[in-house]
């Protein structure tokens, strides 16, 4: 997929057309990601990556930091059992009363600042199966802390 001037901006991988022809809703791979995988695809004729079990969104994160004016990704959800779970990041809860409680804001990987999702993962790339990792978090939105995670991979 090309923008209007030439340059790659994603790679078509699927469509969803009703009619049967060649139009629709297309999909695409974002080019960051696939700067990001083919060359790991070409070395290793494979793409495994390092995992923390973190569910977040961008949008939403962009939001909650710019209101703290801090920077980082938020911890949506929390998936169990995976190297964050075990290192005690803290996801983002609703009470019975519908309080919304923060997750843990992740901050920087091994010293290296987060600002989004993407640059997490840019970073995740370059640890190996069971590295340790330094995860400096915001917790509820005023206290520093830094947990260590050890990363497991998905493939």
């Amino acid at each position: 997929m090309l923008d209007s001037a030439g340059r790659l901006i994603g790679v078509n991988v699927a469509i969803y057309s009703p009619s049967g022809a060649s139009a629709g809703i297309g999909f695409a791979i974002p080019v960051d990601v696939v700067n990001r995988v083919v060359p790991r695809l070409v070395k290793d004729g494979r793409y495994t990556r390092p995992v923390l079990g973190v569910v977040m969104d961008d949008n939403i994160s962009e939001r909650i930091t710019a209101k703290l004016n801090t920077h980082g990704v938020l911890a949506l959800r929390v998936q169990p059992n995976t190297p964050a779970a075990l290192a005690g990041i803290r996801e983002t809860q609703l009470t019975a009363q519908d309080d919304l409680i923060l997750g843990d804001i992740i901050q920087a990987l091994d010293g290296q600042p987060v600002n989004n999702i993407n640059e997490l993962n840019k970073i995740l790339d370059n640890y190996p199966r069971h590295s340790k990792v330094k995860v400096s978090l915001l917790r509820e939105g005023r206290q520093s802390l830094e947990v260590e995670v050890i990363l497991s991979l998905f493939r």
